[in-house]
């Protein structure tokens, strides 16, 4: 009986020897887990990156050959009516044309009649001879009504030269203004065949330009298909480093004080909540965030007025206040201290896959969204949270 209490001492021994032996074990367990899942993170994070930057290229050059398709287009309407109102002219010039061709037709009928009758009139005249003339006079009443005959006849001369001559003065007239109408129609035919070979040459634009855009569209589906299948790995690689450091610090926590759970869910799950370590209000932060709201956004940009990307947007609004931070959203990510969500407030740093913003408090945001959107505001979850950050 007097060996039993040695026998429960080295019992006691094993026990404590075997549970710091499998303890350690489980945490190089947990250590390769949480490595594991950081390298597979940290390669889809890299991956996705990258396939965002090749969506917002592939965005720019979509925008741009769209505006392109615009311009096309617009001058293809512009075409259209010019030539529109072209073809109308021509068919009302070919209405002159052909009103000038009946005209001359009619001018010449009565030149040729004119002609005729003056003709007869002098074959008249020539074939009676004098005697006719001197009948003419020999019957006048006196000298004042020989004059008058003689006169009669001299008027019959000029009223038939003058008339022909206005004939063909007529005439003449309208064949220089069929000539000067079939040469205005020949301009316009010329016109038309150039307007309507730009017409085909805009055509064969905006279809190559649409061939383009479907290329586009393609691999603007692609790359988002991409990109989610790289965000559904971070998510699933964050679940499982969440999951594997809440297990350890609650370990922990029950070895070395029995019931204080430390885990925090990288600053998304548990009641995490930071005190401040600095002077710094984060509502004044905000408020000088918000003043950039409606500048562009530009990819690799350093200017909160010319433009800058949403790591930039952070940095610079912190550095405002003398916080430092690095300049990518990666890096800030391990900034500060973690922060459930369910704590955050104005001023903490909301972390996304590729993408941070600052909080406003009340669900919103306000960062450097993009290309399209550029600086606005925003809804906290409209994408999945990776952490949320706490740097004042």
């Amino acid at each position: 009986m007097r060996r039993k209490p040695y026998f429960y001492k080295r019992i006691l021994s094993v026990v404590m020897i075997f549970a710091m032996l499998t303890g350690g074990t489980l945490t190089a367990y947990a250590s390769n887990t949480i490595d594991d899942a950081k390298k597979k993170k940290q390669e889809a994070q890299d991956k996705l990156d990258k396939v965002n930057k090749e969506i917002e290229e592939l965005e720019k050059e979509q925008e741009a050959l769209q505006a392109k398709m615009d311009a096309y287009d617009e001058a293809l309407m512009a075409l259209l009516t010019d030539l529109t109102l072209l073809e109308e002219d021509i068919t009302n010039k070919q209405a002159e044309i052909d009103q000038a061709e009946a005209d001359l037709e009619a001018a010449k009928q009565r030149e040729a009649e004119q002609y005729e009758a003056m003709k007869l009139r002098i074959q008249y005249m020539y074939e009676n001879g004098d005697a006719s003339v001197w009948t003419t006079v020999a019957d006048a009443g006196g000298m004042s009504d020989v004059l008058n005959r003689v006169e009669y006849i001299n008027s019959v001369y000029d009223y038939d030269r003058n008339q022909l001559t206005e004939y063909q003065n007529t005439v003449q007239e309208v064949e220089d203004l069929s000539l000067q109408l079939d040469l205005e129609m020949i301009e316009m035919e010329e016109l038309q065949m150039n307007m309507k070979e730009q017409q085909g040459e805009l055509e064969t634009l905006i279809a190559e330009s649409t061939a383009k855009m479907e290329g586009f569209e393609t691999k603007l589906a692609n790359a988002t298909k991409l990109a989610k299948s790289y965000a559904t790995t971070i998510k699933k690689q964050n679940k499982i480093i969440s999951d594997e450091e809440i297990r350890i610090a609650t370990e922990k926590a029950a070895a070395s004080s029995g019931g204080n759970n430390a885990g925090n869910s990288g600053g998304l799950t548990g009641g995490s909540n930071p005190s401040y370590s600095t002077n710094v209000s984060g509502q004044d932060v905000v408020n000088y965030a918000c003043q950039f709201v409606g500048n562009p956004y530009v990819y690799g940009g350093s200017s909160l007025t010319n433009g800058c990307d949403c790591s930039y947007f952070v940095m610079a609004c912190f550095g405002k206040y003398g916080i430092s931070l690095p300049r990518t959203s990666y890096e800030q990510r391990s900034c500060g201290q973690a922060v459930s969500y369910a704590n955050a407030k104005a001023g903490d740093i909301i972390c996304y896959a590729g993408h941070v913003a600052i909080y406003m408090g009340d669900g919103k945001i306000v960062h450097a969204a993009n290309s399209r959107l550029g600086i606005c505001y925003g809804t906290a979850t409209y994408r999945t949270i990776v952490s949320v950050r706490r740097v004042l």
